[in-house]
C-alpha cells in the first residue's frame, strides 16, 4: 500500500514530507489543519484495519507545482488548506482546498487513482452565497459535507459556505 501512495506522489509531482503515517479515518478526515509529519527513522506504516487510512503530508508548494500543470493556467488555484493524499483501503486519494483566482471562489478538487490514471471526482465551488458542486463519489465510501449536510453524486447549487469539507459517507 504505501508503494502505491509513493508512486501516486511521484506520478502528481507531489512532495512528501517525512514517512508516511496511518491514523483511524474518522479522525483524518476531521482535521483541517496539516497533519503531523510522520519521521522518516521510523520508515513508511501500512494501514492494519478498514477503519485506517494511510496518508502522506506533503509539501504545499509542490501541490502549486501539481494544480499549474493539472489546469493549465500557473497561479489560477492557490492552495489555501492543507491537502489530503492518501490510501483508504486499498485506494489512493488527493483532495485539494485552493483559492480560484479567475473565479474569485474557493475549490475543493478530489482525485482517484486507478490503473489508467487520475480521475476527478470532486469539484466543488464554494462562497460565502453559494456553493456549486459536480460530484461523482456514488462509488466510493466519501462525501462532501456543506453546512452539516452529506452530499455523494449530483450536479448543482446549494447555499453558501466558508468550509467544504471531504468525509466519511454516514
Amino acid at each position: 500500500m504505501s508503494n502505491q501512495l509513493r508512486n501516486l506522489l511521484i506520478g502528481a509531482g507531489v512532495a512528501a514530507v517525512g514517512a508516511i503515517g496511518t491514523k483511524v479515518a474518522v479522525d483524518y478526515f476531521k482535521n483541517r489543519g496539516q497533519e503531523e509529519v510522520v519521521d522518516t527513522s521510523q520508515g513508511d506504516a501500512e494501514a492494519t484495519s478498514a477503519e485506517e487510512v494511510a496518508y502522506a503530508t506533503v509539501e504545499p508548494s509542490s501541490v502549486q507545482a501539481f494544480l499549474d500543470k493539472s489546469f493549465g493556467t500557473p497561479g489560477r488555484y492557490t492552495p489555501n488548506r492543507p491537502p489530503k493524499v492518501f490510501d483508504y483501503q486499498g485506494k489512493q486519494y488527493m483532495v485539494i482546498w485552493a483559492y480560484d483566482n479567475k473565479q474569485q471562489k474557493n475549490q475543493m478538487l478530489a482525485f482517484i487513482y486507478t490503473g489508467q490514471g487520475r480521475d476527478m471526482i470532486a469539484s466543488v465551488g464554494y462562497t460565502a452565497q453559494k456553493t456549486d458542486y459536480n460530484l461523482e463519489l456514488a462509488n466510493t465510501p466519501f462525501a462532501i459535507e456543506v453546512n452539516g449536510k452529506q452530499i455523494k453524486s449530483g450536479q448543482s447549487e446549494t447555499s453558501g459556505t466558508n468550509d467544504v469539507d471531504f468525509v466519511l459517507a454516514a
